[in-house]
């Protein structure tokens, strides 16, 4: 994917041998990517970055991201080694990038450091993706997740994820759907296949609006997406119910303690 090429291409320029190793991780590595899906990427570096560093990789990256640009929204995260290796939690990144920040960023706004608990996730996708675009095998840098801390960051989001739910409410329903599948499994599962799971678990009543978030995923853009009043008066009911579901489930995990 030439997207792919130029990320890589703009990761090297900014930090050329301090880069370790290059992954994807999402729907990339979990079942393909659909219509609407991000190119998912995360960075392991030895160093972080400085101020120039950081004006440069987020105006690359505003230049090749986003539909504005005729191409895939991009994430990218970077991560220095020596913060999750050894693993501990939440662990710290240094530079995020995502679609959803690009009127921040455009307004002036430059990624800085900060605690990450889904990095937790995107480094669990990463290992079990094991697609790397430049390094070794992700196994070989990056000690893997534990249990307890891949639920936690899992749970980290739902305030966020509530806030969004109005506007966002295909992903929203979707990644509610991947929480309750990874805290009842373990295991992260593509947006679809926790959707799935969700489905055969649901009570007929609460099925709809989640299937309906489903076939949008795999079919449509975000611009071709529509939602009936019937299925609106849907959503909030359906998210009650997978929410106290996470939440039965949260009190039969012990999140307590420090990350191992």
């Amino acid at each position: 994917m030439n997207q792919v090429r130029e990320i890589v291409r703009l990761v090297d320029g900014v930090l050329g041998r301090d880069v370790i190793g290059t992954y994807l991780h999402g729907s990339s590595v979990l079942g393909g990517l659909r219509p609407a899906s991000d190119v998912d990427v995360l960075v392991v570096s030895r160093r972080r970055m400085d101020e120039r560093d950081r004006r440069t990789l987020l105006g690359g990256l505003l230049r090749i991201s986003g539909s504005r640009n005729r191409a895939r929204p991009v994430e990218l995260t970077v991560v220095v080694q020596t913060e999750v290796r050894p693993w501990r939690y939440p662990p710290t990144g240094d530079f995020l990038y995502g679609e959803w920040l690009r009127a921040e960023y455009e307004a002036g706004e430059i990624p800085r450091p900060e605690p990450m608990p889904d990095l937790a996730l995107l480094i669990t996708m990463a290992l079990a993706g094991d697609s790397p675009l430049t390094g070794p095998r992700p196994a070989q840098i990056l000690d893997p997740v534990p249990r307890a801390d891949l639920l936690r960051a899992s749970v980290a989001g739902i305030p966020g994820l509530l806030d969004d739910l109005d506007s966002d409410t295909r992903n929203v329903l979707l990644t509610f759907a991947r929480i309750w599948t990874t805290l009842a499994t373990g295991v992260i599962k593509s947006k679809d296949a926790a959707a799935d799971w969700a489905l055969a678990h649901l009570p007929p009543e609460h099925r709809a609006a989640l299937a309906h978030a489903r076939q949008l995923y795999l079919t449509c853009p975000y611009s071709e997406e529509s939602w009936s009043d019937a299925l609106r008066a849907q959503v909030r009911p359906h998210v009650d119910h997978v929410l106290a579901e996470i939440d039965r489930l949260r009190t039969r995990t012990t999140f307590d303690g420090p990350g191992r």
